[in-house]
This record gives C-alpha cells, sequence and structure tokens, in this order.
C-alpha cells in the first residue's frame, strides 16, 4: 500500500519534465520581458474599454454618466497601473495585453495606497 505523500519516481520523472519545459520560457521571459513600447494602445472598440467608460483623457469624461469622477483621477495615480512611473503609456492590471493613457480614467479607478 503505497502512502499518499511519498514521491514516486512516475511523479519525480512527470515533475521534472514539467520543469525541463517550463525553462526555456522562464527564460525568454525574463531575458525579454514585453515593454510598453510594444503593446498596442487600448482601442475604443475594446469591449472592456467601452463597459468601464475609457477615455485617453480624464478631463473629457462624461460628468452625467459618471458623477463621482474628478479630473483628478487618472490612470498614472490608480492602483491598478503598472509600468515606469512617468510613461506616457503603462499596462494595466485590467486591460491586459494593452497599454493606457497615463492620463486616461476609467470607472475601474481606485487610488494608490
Amino acid at each position: 500500500m503505497k502512502q499518499p505523500n511519498t514521491l514516486t519516481r512516475r511523479k519525480l520523472l512527470q515533475l521534472g519534465t514539467a520543469t525541463a519545459a517550463a525553462l526555456p520560457i522562464a527564460h525568454i521571459l525574463i531575458t525579454n520581458p514585453a515593454q510598453a513600447d510594444d503593446l498596442p494602445h487600448l482601442g475604443s472598440d475594446n469591449p472592456t474599454a467601452v463597459a468601464l467608460g475609457y477615455v485617453e483623457d480624464t478631463t473629457t469624461v462624461d460628468k452625467a454618466a459618471n458623477p463621482r469622477h474628478e479630473d483628478t483621477q487618472m490612470c498614472s495615480n490608480c492602483t491598478l497601473i503598472q509600468g515606469n512611473d512617468g510613461d506616457e503609456w503603462r499596462p494595466c492590471a485590467i486591460f491586459p495585453g494593452t497599454v493606457v493613457s497615463a492620463n486616461g480614467w476609467c470607472k475601474s479607478w481606485a487610488p494608490k495606497a
């Protein structure tokens, strides 16, 4: 009878194979991380952007549709923004695979802590 927490040869081989397969991918990601310059700007036709009312300029937010919005709220001071402070276009956790304007805004805006 096998004990439930023992490492069998089969499990060891599976783990070794998975690790060997992941190493080249990890190497590429570490040595060549995606840069904001490589990503497309978030388009106004993006369904998530439309649903969240994303705009590239926070001063153009429809105040009637977003009464709690303030002009000081922008992507650059949102907790969801990623990338380097000061960059004009940066990745955002809400919109993977694209970059947003640092001066932009969407309904998911949350202040940095």
